[in-house]
């Protein structure tokens, strides 16, 4: 639930006096200095847990007309403001003018709070900053305390073969991770992060803290130790870089916003805490009150762009009586990429009567498509790269001879203001004629590299540009990149926020060629991921296991695929696998046998009545390893209020009859609680809650490739 923030009230503190904010969770305290703030501490359930050291690091120069010019700041008592959930503390300096506020924020009751910068540029001129970081940190630590960091890899194309990271943080360690709008993972290179790391002690006393930046943009995060102190910092990318940005006289830029907060350490613990802060601070509350969120859905790409009108019907009509909410019309439906409207020969009704024939159904119309895409349509209202207006939006010229793949063409510049608008009214467009309730964009449609000179983020170093192909898009590196990547990605929010307003109750997912563009502020203007783009039950355990240690469980999208199942054990398997979060089959459901038809539709409804409410609500921990697909692997969800939850429970290839005790977390140790197996693969029993969280559950499942759900009750 969000807490309204109070009014503030006028600084009363004079210069060098600690101020100090929060909620019940953390709280931070905090100093104006004459020429920089600080952060002195931070601190959770009342105990001094992180003592910081030195100033924060403000711009120090600035360049007007060419010529750079140094910028000596001063705090301004009078411009800032202190209230018991925010501060803003303001620095002025006059040649230029400009004016810098360091706020501070805690939205929610629980949970970390945020802290953004703001540069306003209050001069007649245009004025080019260097890059201001979101956060730089010097926390004063023992030179003998163990530390760990732990951070969590994208899904991406596929599986990354880590994923969650738990690193020693010994003396002299460096650690860097980046974040984009599209993970380009490279072979052998360190993958893209969802933007976010914990550091904590090994052993008790300290703690950790954890901090995690709330945009999809080009994101650096560093880490580094040296003796008694642990420092580095979190925001824009500085790389390849110099970074430069513009603020237009009268005009401010603000660094991406950064929450922070202290924990006990524990990946689950802080996990939990931080999957309740995301629901009630950055998902849409209008998704949230549905109480069929996550939806049972049924996606199309089984058949990939062959899919046409006869068989979605077919889908449709199949998938409904299973009990499957929506149909999810995928890649295949449009007449050329760049041109999004249907292919006359394959949908001849047209998308409009499609989204009824569902709606007649039971069920919501889902849309795939890659607005952002132009191709070589000529069709009036396409986006067309020989267009001259069109050409001058693109990232770059199209290579000689270029034609778009299946589905993917040269991406526009979304940063340049009419193609933002452009893509406004195509996204509204698209939504409004087609009847759709939900719209998915895919591929590269966030732009994070371009050549142009006269678009609004700074032109490149011809010297620093490279231009190349890779996964069917022509690609552009240069020095300006994360300047190109702040202006796309801003202005792919206000596309985003634009749809809500104008179409209340409209999903967005976000897929992006699947787990490419999961991060907190994806999370803030859409409402579910494709979070890994391999659809095996292991690679879609692997990528559920990784972002639900950071990521509300009902955002993290698994599209199911049909793969062999001889048994029915091995078909639920499959089901199941993807229904750890927002389940999506992938699959035409008519060409399922009529065990499978029964087991299937057995599956939804528990789905529905049992699984999605501890999804939606309950807290998630990790009991069994990342799966790897030949072991054991599990995931517990325990709702502490309604004393209910559930053991996933799931046994690889390896052959080998066998048994394995989960051990389950959340419970009290003095309550006692009632084990359901619900394929019957051991008696149902009662247990106390002591002996669960310490003995564990064990599960015995002799099949390969086979899975137990086991619903915990408390007794009452």
């Amino acid at each position: 639930m969000l807490l309204a923030i109070p009014a503030t009230l006028p600084l009363r503190a004079a210069t060098g006096t600690p101020v100090t904010i929060g909620n019940a969770d953390n709280r931070i305290v905090l100093e104006a200095g004459a020429a920089a703030p600080r952060v002195l501490r931070l601190t959770r359930g009342g105990a001094d847990a992180w003592i910081a050291t030195g100033e924060a690091h403000l711009i120090d120069s600035a360049i007007v007309a060419g010529r750079t010019i140094p910028l000596h700041w001063r705090f301004d008592p009078a411009g800032s403001r202190v209230g018991e959930r925010d501060a803003s503390l303001v620095y002025v300096t006059h040649a230029p003018d400009l004016r810098l506020r360091w706020t501070w924020q805690a939205r929610s009751a629980h949970g970390p709070l945020e802290h953004t910068i703001v540069i306003e540029n209050r001069s007649g001129n245009e004025v080019e900053i260097p890059l201001q970081d979101s956060l730089d940190f010097n926390w004063k630590i023992d030179a003998r305390q163990p530390l760990q960091q732990s951070w969590i890899d994208k899904g991406a194309g596929e599986a990354p073969p880590v994923g969650t990271h738990l690193a020693p943080v010994p003396d002299g360690y460096a650690w860097r991770g980046t974040s984009s709008t599209f993970a380009h993972p490279r072979q052998g290179q360190p993958r893209e992060i969802i933007p976010y790391f914990l550091v904590r002690a090994t052993d008790a006393g300290t703690g950790a803290w954890y901090t995690g930046v709330e945009f999809s943009g080009r994101i650096a995060m560093t880490v580094q130790r040296h003796g008694g102190e642990l420092s580095g910092t979190v925001g824009l990318d500085p790389q390849p870089g110099p970074f430069r940005t513009r603020i237009e006289a009268g005009a401010t830029f603000a660094t991406p916003t950064v929450f922070l907060g202290a924990s006990d350490g524990d990946l689950d613990d802080t996990g939990n805490t931080l999957r309740r802060w995301v629901r009630a601070v950055l998902n849409d509350p209008a998704t949230l009150r549905d109480p069929h969120y996550p939806l049972v859905t049924n996606n199309s790409w089984g058949s990939a762009m062959a899919i046409d009108e006869k068989q979605a019907t077919q889908m449709i009509a199949d998938a409904s009586a299973l009990g499957f909410e929506m149909f999810h019309l995928d890649a295949g439906w449009f007449r050329a990429v760049g041109d999004w409207r249907p292919d006359p020969k394959k949908f001849p009704h047209g998308l409009a009567w499609l989204a009824a024939d569902a709606h007649r159904h039971g069920m919501k119309f889902g849309l795939w498509a890659d607005w952002a895409q132009a191709g070589t349509s000529t069709a009036k209202g396409a986006l067309d790269v020989a267009d001259p207006r069109v050409r001058g939006w693109l990232i770059t010229d199209p290579p000689p001879g270029w034609k778009p793949a299946e589905f993917k063409g040269i991406t526009i510049d979304l940063g340049v203001p009419a193609a933002q608008a452009w893509a406004a009214h195509e996204t509204n467009r698209i939504v409004s004629e087609y009847h759709v309730d939900m719209l998915e964009h895919d591929g590269y449609v966030v732009a994070q590299g371009c050549d142009r000179e006269d678009h609004p983020h700074m032109p490149s170093d011809p010297a620093k540009t490279h231009h190349y192909r890779d996964d069917d898009f022509p690609w552009v590196t240069g020095s300006n990149d994360t300047d190109v990547s702040l202006h796309a990605t801003r202005a792919y929010y206000a596309i985003q926020s634009r749809l809500r307003r104008r179409h209340p109750g409209l999903l967005l997912e976000i897929c992006n060629d699947g787990g490419r563009m999961v991060d907190f502020g994806s999370a803030a203007h859409g409402d579910y991921f494709s979070i890994v783009d391999a659809y095996d039950p292991v690679s879609n355990r692997k990528a559920f296991h990784d972002a639900s240690h950071v990521l509300p469980p009902a955002m993290l999208e698994a599209y199911v695929m049909a793969v062999p199942a001889p048994r029915i054990e091995n078909f639920r398997y499959m089901l199941r696998s993807g229904m750890l979060g927002w389940f999506t089959a992938m699959i035409d459901t008519s060409t399922w046998t009529r065990e499978q038809h029964a087991a299937a539709a057995r599956e939804i409804a528990f789905y529905k009545s049992t699984l999605r409410p501890l999804i939606r609500d309950a807290d998630l921990f990790h009991v069994g390893s990342r799966p790897d697909g030949h072991g054991w692997d599990g995931m517990e969800y325990f709702d502490s209020r309604r004393g209910t939850g559930v053991l996933y429970a799931f046994h690889g290839d390896d052959a080998k009859p066998g048994s394995h005790a989960f051990r389950l977390k959340g419970l009290r140790a003095t309550d006692r609680y009632t084990l359901h197996f619900r394929d019957g693969t051991s008696p149902d029993r009662t247990a106390g809650g002591d002996e669960l969280m310490r003995t564990g559950v064990t599960v015995s499942l002799p099949l390969a490739n086979s899975s137990e759900l086991v619903v915990i009750e408390r007794i009452r």
